[in-house]
C-alpha cells in the first residue's frame, strides 16, 4: 500500500486494478490515487467505461479518433471505471487494447472492475485481442480486491435523512 501512496507505481509506470462488488468502494479508491498523482503535478484522465465507448465510436464517425487517440496515450494516469459491466462489441475490444497497447510500458493506467481478474479474457470474447490486452495491463499491475460485508458504501454513507 505504501508504493501506492508515494506513487511509486505510477513513476515505474506500472498499473493498478482494482475488484469488488458494487459499493466496496472501487471508483473511491482509483479517484483518490489519480488525485495524489495530480497532487505530484502530473495530469490523470478519468473515464467510465460505457462513456469511454460512446466517446470512441462517436471519434470514429466524426474523424477526431487520431486526435482523442492522441489525447488518452499522452495522459499521465487514465482510470478506467466499470470495464466489463456488459459485454463488448468487436470495436470497443479493438479500442480496449489499442488504449491499453499506446499506454502500455510509458504511462499508468488504473482499471476499476466488478468481474474479477480471473472472468476478464472471457469478457473481452476475442481469444487474440484478450491475451494482448491482459498481457499489456495485468502482468505489470498492482492489484486490490475489494470485498465488503455489510452494506454497500453508497447505501450506507449515501443515505438522506
Amino acid at each position: 500500500m505504501m508504493s501506492l501512496i508515494s506513487c511509486e507505481w505510477f513513476r515505474r509506470c506500472h498499473n493498478g486494478i482494482i475488484t469488488g462488488p458494487t459499493g466496496a468502494g472501487k471508483t473511491f479508491l482509483a479517484c483518490a490515487l489519480a488525485h495524489k498523482v495530480c497532487r505530484e503535478g502530473y495530469r490523470a484522465l478519468y473515464l467510465r467505461a460505457p462513456a469511454c465507448a460512446c466517446r470512441m465510436t462517436l471519434a470514429r464517425r466524426n474523424g477526431s479518433y487520431g486526435k482523442t487517440m492522441r489525447k488518452i496515450a499522452r495522459t499521465h494516469l487514465l482510470v478506467i471505471d466499470d470495464l466489463f459491466l456488459a459485454s463488448m462489441t468487436d470495436a470497443e475490444r479493438r479500442n480496449l487494447l489499442e488504449v491499453i497497447e499506446d499506454r502500455h510500458s510509458r504511462t499508468s493506467t488504473i482499471i476499476a472492475s466488478q468481474l474479477p481478474i480471473d472472468h476478464w479474457h472471457e469478457q473481452i470474447g476475442n481469444p487474440a485481442i484478450a491475451d494482448a490486452t491482459l498481457d499489456s495491463v495485468v502482468h505489470n499491475a498492482h492489484k486490490i480486491n475489494l470485498s465488503v460485508t455489510g452494506e454497500s458504501m453508497k447505501k450506507k454513507y449515501g443515505a438522506v435523512t
